[in-house]
């Protein structure tokens, strides 16, 4: 599964109403660091396939979703699960890290599922 690109009017249904956990990039097209983090993104979602959804908006272009998350800072990541901000990480990050950051989310929404 490839990235999905979602917008403040597809926010909801993508990622709020989402069966599985969703990490949202928060970018814009003039950040580097969000530039060095797209090819990562990519790879992940490939490589997660259905277990996580990656999701990316442009906060240029939606505004509203990104004023609504407090997102001040860009490259933001925040892990949606159940409607809810699970995890957010600022900055770039290398693919380990990522990595490492989605392992411990599926482990935690796994143990949420086996209650």
């Amino acid at each position: 599964m490839s990235t999905v690109k979602v917008t403040d009017d597809t926010f909801k249904s993508e990622v709020l109403d989402s069966d599985v956990p969703v990490l949202v990039d928060f970018w814009a097209t003039w950040c580097g660091p969000c530039r060095m983090v797209a090819p990562i993104l990519e790879e992940l979602s490939e490589e997660y396939g259905d277990k996580i959804k990656i999701a990316k908006l442009d906060t240029d272009e939606n505004q509203a979703t990104a004023m609504a998350y407090n997102v001040v800072s860009i490259p933001t990541l925040n892990v949606y699960q159940g409607g809810e901000v699970v995890k957010s990480i600022v900055g770039a990050r290398p693919k380990r890290a990522l990595t490492e950051e989605i392992e411990s989310v599926l482990a935690s929404s796994s143990s949420q599922g086996a209650v």
